[in-house]
């Protein structure tokens, strides 16, 4: 990414934090390239373009009551970023919270290329 500052990429995930706050799924997908890849958790298989990612939106969207997302630390290298994240899902009642790191690689256009969420059972609480 020539002449992509650390800044920019931070605004991105800025970006992407408030995209998934939204519970948009079209405003969500909006971010990353057609040709993308997303894969939530990365041992899943992977959602390939634009349109599988923001049906995997849609379906998360339908199936959960609300969330908070945050990105509560933000990594840049080059075109990549790390994130750690917490997301608040509530459901049914309750609330599901898990806490792991996403990696994202971005293009030249500043999209989202392919990020995976890494987190297991044991990042995972319910109240």
């Amino acid at each position: 990414m020539t002449g992509v500052t650390p800044d920019d990429l931070r605004g991105r995930i800025a970006a992407y934090v408030d995209a998934l706050n939204t519970r948009d799924p079209d405003a969500i997908a909006a971010l990353f390239a057609e040709d993308a890849v997303q894969a939530d958790p990365a041992s899943d298989p992977p959602n390939r373009g634009r349109a599988a990612i923001a049906a995997f939106f849609e379906g998360s969207v339908a199936a959960r009551d609300d969330w908070t997302f945050a990105a509560e630390a933000v990594h840049t290298c080059a075109a990549q970023v790390a994130i750690d994240f917490r997301i608040d899902v509530e459901t049914g009642g309750s609330t599901m919270t898990i806490s792991g790191i996403e990696v994202f690689t971005f293009d030249d256009d500043g999209l989202i290329t392919t990020v995976y969420a890494y987190w297991d059972a044991a990042d995972l609480t319910v109240t």
